[in-house]
């Protein structure tokens, strides 16, 4: 009959119903290869924790948001927000800048500001009465709310960036690196600790540290002072400390850490290379100071390499003196005053070693054109008592 016939509605909705799972299928490929980050972001924003903030009556989605002070802005809560937007629960999340107690209570996280740090309530301020929190592992800097964060979400983002899975034994390698080399350089500034327990006049400034750039960033005295302008130069400032950190990050991670092992082979074939055990050979130029610093500490090496050799990238060969630390202008044993500031043939002459290129006239480097002409001049300088 006419009134078991479906109706052209009928027809229609029936038609999109079956319809749209394929609809939604080739919506989700589309975001795929379009808009991957942006596909991330909507997975995140629907996960359990976020799902409780749908608003109601409505399907909705609240985005998560992390909140901080607004005001003149600072090198660690930028790094702080940046290192946030790295975590699963707070990628992609948005800015919210106040001092609004009501404001910041919306917030999924807030940083550097509420007088509260409990991590419990996602509450990471550091400015009140009490707060001591340091990174632990042996350091004992004050943390800002970089160090707050990265202390406790460090590993994750470690990481996430370098593609690794969280239970990879490197990836507590590289936490531990980045806070010593990065983070608390910045928990140090912002708690005005000095570097350098001395009260003697500084030779010079400083005025290119990381801290240093972000502040020029905030609006300047002369400039329009409004909630949008302070936001644009700090979203800049978030933009700009990430970057470092990310660069700083990929060169621990998948550069320095690699060359750890061509340090270990260098003080195992070490009396190989010369009977005093004193000159080191590596296979080419790699970071291999640090590495060598903590290689020694933990096998008690002793007598201590004075010199390390290594092939440049024009095939000649480098002698350079082993420094006191890792950054440090003064060297265990410099190369020999008389040679210092010396090159080609009258370096030959002076030194009795043929092949000689050069000696740096601060004597911590040299070269000769080979491998066996460099070994010659490490061992003759080993010989030599340094005058300065």
């Amino acid at each position: 009959s006419a009134s078991d016939r479906p109706s052209s509605l009928d027809v229609t909705l029936g038609f999109r119903r079956c319809m749209l799972p394929a609809l939604l299928a080739r919506s989700f490929v589309t975001e795929l290869v379009h808009h991957p980050a942006r596909l991330r972001f909507k997975a995140n924003a629907y996960s359990p924790r976020t799902a409780t903030r749908c608003m109601s009556g409505t399907k909705r989605m609240a985005p998560t948001t992390i909140g901080t002070h607004d005001g003149s802005f600072h090198c660690d809560e930028a790094l702080g927000c940046f290192l946030l937007q790295q975590t699963s629960a707070y990628s992609g999340g948005e800015i919210v800048r106040s001092r609004d107690p009501e404001v910041l209570a919306t917030c999924d996280v807030v940083i550097d500001v509420g007088a509260t740090y409990d991590l419990a309530k996602n509450k990471f301020d550091h400015h009140q009465k009490g707060f001591t929190e340091v990174f632990g592992f042996g350091f004992t800097t004050k943390l800002s709310s970089a160090g707050l964060v990265y202390k406790h979400f460090g590993r994750e983002i470690v990481a996430n960036v370098l593609g690794w899975k969280q239970g990879d034994e490197r990836v507590e390698k590289i936490f531990l690196k980045m806070y010593k080399t990065f983070i608390e350089a910045v928990d140090a500034n912002d708690n005005g600790v000095n570097q350098y327990d001395t009260d003697a006049p500084q030779k010079y400034e400083v005025n290119t540290s990381l801290p240093s750039r972000v502040g020029k960033l905030n609006p300047a005295w002369n400039e329009p002072f409004t909630p949008e302008s302070q936001l644009t130069q700090f979203r800049k400032a978030m933009e700009m400390t990430g970057a470092e950190f990310v660069d700083a990050l990929k060169y621990y991670g998948k550069s320095w850490l690699l060359a750890r092992g061509h340090v270990v082979q260098a003080l195992d074939e070490a009396k190989t290379t010369h009977p005093s055990g004193e000159i080191l050979k590596l296979p080419g130029y790699c970071p291999w100071k640090e590495h060598l610093f903590e290689l020694e500490a933990e096998r008690g090496t002793d007598p201590l390499p004075k010199y390390a050799l290594y092939e440049d990238t024009g095939g000649a060969w480098r002698i350079q003196a082993i420094p006191l630390t890792p950054n440090s202008f003064e060297n265990r044993k410099p190369l020999p005053k008389a040679w210092q500031g010396v090159r080609d043939g009258a370096l030959d002459a002076v030194s009795g070693i043929d092949g000689c290129v050069f000696v740096h006239a601060a004597g911590f480097i040299g070269g000769n054109k080979t491998y066996e002409g460099a070994l010659a001049m490490a061992a003759k300088a080993l010989t030599i008592e340094y005058v300065k």
